[in-house]
């Protein structure tokens, strides 16, 4: 097996070294009017991203995946041999139905991703520090003039979903935001998740995980599932069942813990992890009914 020959560096630089995520498109490649958009996190970490223009009483925000994404979404070029995904991920399809059922919708790039900033911890860390960023995305909706009284929505995928969770948690985080009205978590599972369903063992896992703490990194064993009890608002779970680097015992355990009004959509007729985040492109209604539920217009 190719793991047993890669060495412990690897496996963490893997998860947690900023890799190639491009920002591609913009939104007036599918023909949605848009203004770029800056705000800093609470550390100081400058975030880039696209405010796409729909109604102003509902926005939804929109946070990426991590390691080889961006606001926009993912392409295999540049990723070399060894690839998470092997076709593109357009967020923007995703948008573009979230603008034409009447939401406006920010998109942005996590920290040391995309045209954003390199945070504080020059290391991705699976939503530990990112969840700074998800906080710093709804006080930049909320504080706007245009849209301070929306309706807000999260739509956050894979690390997106653990920096939700995470920011829930947070003193002074989402649980106090009174605009904040629903949550969809796509997928959420923790760095040493990833590394044990590429096969690493979890000795080498544990090696990695301490050459990322020496380094300035975060824990790899660090779980988003502990703040679920912090979430305060109607929550859908997303989850591929084919999917091949899923925990479902962290997923029933973060269906379990959640103490609102919540749903569970299992994704059908996939084997590949990262054809989840591309679901609502192209099935948009259970994303679009669950957010129109609980978003009235």
């Amino acid at each position: 097996m190719l793991t047993k020959i890669l060495s412990s560096t690897f496996a963490a630089n893997s998860i947690t070294k900023p890799g190639d995520s491009p920002v591609l498109k913009t939104p007036a490649d599918f023909g949605l009017e848009y203004e770029d958009v800056s705000f800093q996190a609470s550390d100081g970490v400058k975030l880039s991203g696209w405010l796409v223009k729909g109604s102003k009483d509902r926005v939804i925000i929109q946070s990426h995946f991590g390691a080889q994404a961006s606001r926009s979404g993912y392409t295999p070029t540049g990723k070399g041999m060894i690839k998470a995904y092997g076709k593109e991920i357009e967020f923007l399809h995703t948008a573009k139905h979230l603008v034409g059922e009447g939401y406006s919708v920010l998109m942005y790039d996590f920290r040391n991703h995309g045209n954003s900033g390199q945070g504080t911890c020059e290391w991705i860390t699976g939503g530990v520090e990112e969840c700074k960023d998800v906080i710093a995305a709804v006080k930049f909706v909320s504080s706007h003039a245009e849209y301070a009284d929306a309706q807000i929505g999260l739509l956050s995928f894979c690390m997106g979903a653990n920096s939700t969770t995470y920011a829930f948690g947070m003193a002074d985080g989402l649980h106090d935001c009174r605009n904040i009205r629903a949550l969809i978590a796509v997928q959420p599972l923790t760095n040493a998740d990833f590394l044990k369903a590429f096969g690493f063992s979890e000795s080498k896992v544990a090696k990695a995980n301490q050459i990322n703490l020496d380094r300035g990194g975060k824990d790899l064993f660090s779980s988003c599932v502990r703040d679920v009890k912090s979430i305060n608002v109607p929550t859908l779970l997303v989850q591929a069942k084919g999917d091949p680097w899923a925990n479902f015992d962290l997923i029933q355990d973060y269906f379990d813990r959640l103490q609102v009004e919540k749903e569970m959509y299992w994704i059908e007729g996939t084997s590949e992890r990262l054809a989840s985040y591309d679901w609502f492109s192209h099935t948009p209604r259970p994303m679009v009914n669950f957010f129109n539920k609980h978003m009235k217009s």
